[in-house]
C-alpha cells in the first residue's frame, strides 16, 4: 500500500478507501489510485482483512451430490448471489452421508466461513448449534434441519406429488405407483404423503405393493418398476419421486408394448424431446438456491428475526406421458 500510495501521490488512508469502495475520494484520486494499483499488481491482504474486520467474505455451501443436475442451477444460485455481496463461495459434498455433512459444515466453519448453506443428509443438526452461536449465519435449503431451529427453504413436495398424483387420476389411471428415494429423506417422504393423499381424496385404494421407497440406484428402480407393472392387475401409471428415478422408469417404459402413464417430480434436461414428452412437477432450483442465500445475507446484515420456514411453489408441465389414458 505503501507503494501505491507513493506512486499515486496519496496517503495510505486514501488508498485504503479506494480499496475498500469507501467514500470521500474524488474522481481523479481514484482513477489514480487505480492506475498505480494496475500498474504495481496490488493485491489486497485478506488474512489481514480477517483480523481487522472478522469477516472473511466467504461462505459454505454442502450440497448432497454436485454430479446431480438438479444442484446445478441451486448452487450457481447461491454463488451469483454471494459475489453481489463480495463474497466466495466454497461448496462440497456429503453423498448423502449424515457423518461426511458434519465432517464438511465443520470444515467450513474451522476455515472461518462468514455462513453456511445447508441440504443436510442427516436428522440431527445440533452440531452446528455451537457455530450459530458463534455468529455462523446458517440456512438449510430443500430440506429442513433437524432438531434445531434454523432458516429452511423447501419447495411445496407434498402439494406438487399431490397435484402430479392426482393429474394422473384425472385421466383415468386407478392402479397408481410410486416409487421414491429413501424413507430417511425428508423430501421423500413428503412426496409419497402428497401421492397418498391424492389417491385417499379420490377414494382410491392403495396396494402397498405399488409402493417403493429405497436406493435410486437405477437397478433397485427398475426391479421395482418391472414388479409394479406385471401381474394379473399391473398399474398403469407410476408416479416418480425425483428425476434420477424417472430416468429409470422411462428406460423401463421404452421396453414395453403398451402405454404407460409417467409423471417425475423434477424437470430434466431432453425431457420435452422424448416421445411421448415426460410430464413433470417442476420445482425451481435456482430460487431455493437464491432464496437460501439471500436469507443467508440478511442474517449476515444484522438480521435478527426469528428462524423461518419458505416453501416456494411447484408446477405441473404435462407434456404427454401424464395425459396418457389406462390401456384397455
Amino acid at each position: 500500500m505503501k507503494d501505491v500510495a507513493a506512486r499515486a501521490g496519496v496517503g495510505l488512508k486514501t488508498v485504503s478507501r479506494v480499496v475498500n469502495g469507501e467514500s470521500g475520494v474524488t474522481p481523479d484520486t481514484e482513477r489514480r489510485v487505480q492506475e498505480a494499483i494496475e500498474a504495481l499488481g496490488f493485491r489486497r491482504n485478506d488474512s489481514a482483512r480477517v483480523l481487522r474486520k472478522g469477516r472473511t467474505a466467504s461462505i459454505g455451501l454442502v450440497l448432497e451430490d454436485l454430479a446431480d443436475p438438479f444442484y446445478g442451477p441451486l448452487s450457481r444460485a447461491v454463488e451469483e448471489v454471494a459475489r453481489a455481496h463480495g463474497a466466495l463461495l466454497i461448496n462440497g459434498s456429503s453423498a448423502e452421508d449424515p457423518e461426511r455433512e458434519q465432517e464438511l459444515a465443520l470444515a467450513l466453519c474451522a476455515r472461518r466461513v462468514d455462513g453456511l448453506v445447508v441440504i443436510p443428509a442427516g436428522d440431527d443438526h445440533r452440531y452446528l448449534e455451537p457455530e450459530i452461536k458463534a455468529g455462523v449465519a446458517t440456512v438449510f435449503v430443500d430440506r429442513p434441519a433437524g432438531r434445531i431451529d434454523a432458516d429452511t427453504v423447501l419447495s411445496d413436495n407434498f402439494g406438487g406429488s399431490r397435484d402430479g398424483v392426482a393429474h394422473l387420476i384425472a385421466h383415468g389411471h386407478r392402479r397408481i405407483g410410486f416409487i421414491g428415494d429413501q424413507p430417511r429423506i425428508h423430501t421423500a417422504v413428503e412426496r409419497l404423503r402428497g401421492y397418498r393423499t391424492a389417491m385417499e381424496d379420490a377414494g382410491l385404494p392403495i396396494d402397498e405393493a405399488w409402493v417403493s421407497l429405497g436406493s435410486t440406484e437405477a437397478d433397485r428402480v427398475r426391479t421395482a418398476a418391472e414388479t409394479m407393472l406385471t401381474g394379473p392387475d399391473p398399474v398403469t401409471a407410476i408416479f416418480a419421486g425425483n428425476n434420477r428415478v424417472t430416468v429409470t422408469v422411462v428406460r423401463v417404459l421404452a421396453g414395453l408394448s403398451r402405454p404407460v402413464a409417467l409423471v417425475g417430480f423434477d424437470d430434466f434436461e431432453l425431457a420435452d424431446l422424448l416421445d411421448p414428452g415426460v410430464t413433470v412437477i417442476a420445482q425451481d432450483a435456482a430460487a431455493l438456491g437464491r432464496t437460501a442465500a439471500e436469507r443467508l445475507f440478511r442474517r449476515l446484515d444484522g438480521g435478527h428475526d426469528v428462524p423461518e420456514r419458505i416453501e416456494l411453489a411447484t408446477r405441473l408441465i404435462a407434456r404427454g406421458s401424464g395425459e396418457l389414458p389406462p390401456a384397455s
